[in-house]
């Protein structure tokens, strides 16, 4: 069960930098200045990213209390 502990430890971290990678973004968004409609745009396309990295990072901490209850 140790694999699962950590395939869940990878995907947690992986979802993890996928989170700050979100930051990044859109504190380069704000950083632009962009009217309105073109921010709120680029705002949407960045809470895809950002809701799939915090499904992966969930998954991964499923995973490590799977593997951690079954060890």
């Amino acid at each position: 069960m140790q694999i699962v502990i950590w395939i869940g430890t990878a995907l947690t971290l992986l979802g993890i930098v996928g989170l700050l990678w979100c930051i990044k973004l859109v504190l380069g968004i704000k950083r632009q200045n962009l009217p309105d409609d073109q921010a709120r745009i680029a705002m949407q396309r960045v809470v895809v990213w950002n809701m799939g990295a915090l499904a992966v990072s969930g998954l991964g901490l499923i995973l490590v209390v799977v593997g951690v209850i079954l060890a």
